[in-house]
């Protein structure tokens, strides 16, 4: 796998995320919460962790995405409460995921716990070309459910 230069600063007494393994395409998020301290999220409740970790990729063409913890999600339904997140090349703040319980029983996080997962995407901006009229193609402007459901 490729990989691009990333300055990390550690806070909250935090180390740097590693890879679980070799192919791994995201790091795990940690909860940076202060020691001993834990947060018990309701069913449709959310809460904003800390992470302990601000990213500064050496490159302009990337975008960090923070995204959910399979078994978090499948077991628990604890997921990140904007469904994914976008850090920008351009942010040097903290970063932190807003977590949501979308399931039935109450959820606790503990400092340390893996919380999401960060991995890095390549980028492609937009240069807008203003149309009177669009292509043609066969779907054409059919929406939600217009190519079936199986």
């Amino acid at each position: 796998m490729a990989s691009i230069p990333v300055k990390i600063k550690l806070s909250r007494g935090m180390s740097a995320p590693t890879y679980a393994t070799e192919g791994s395409a995201a790091v795990d998020l940690r909860a940076a919460l202060d020691e001993g301290q834990t947060v018990t999220i309701l069913p449709g409740e959310r809460y904003i962790f800390p992470t302990g970790i601000s990213i500064a990729p050496e490159r302009t063409d990337v975008v960090a995405i923070v995204a959910a913890r399979s078994g978090l999600g499948v077991r628990h339904g604890i997921v990140p409460a904007n469904g994914i997140g976008g850090i920008d090349a351009d942010y040097r703040g903290e970063v932190h995921v807003c977590l949501r319980n979308n399931g039935s029983e109450p959820f606790t996080v503990a400092r340390g716990d893996r919380i999401a997962q960060l991995m890095f995407l390549p980028v492609l901006t937009a240069a807008f070309l203003e149309v009177e009229e669009l292509d043609e193609t066969a779907r054409g402007a059919g929406g939600f459910g217009s190519t079936g459901v199986k």
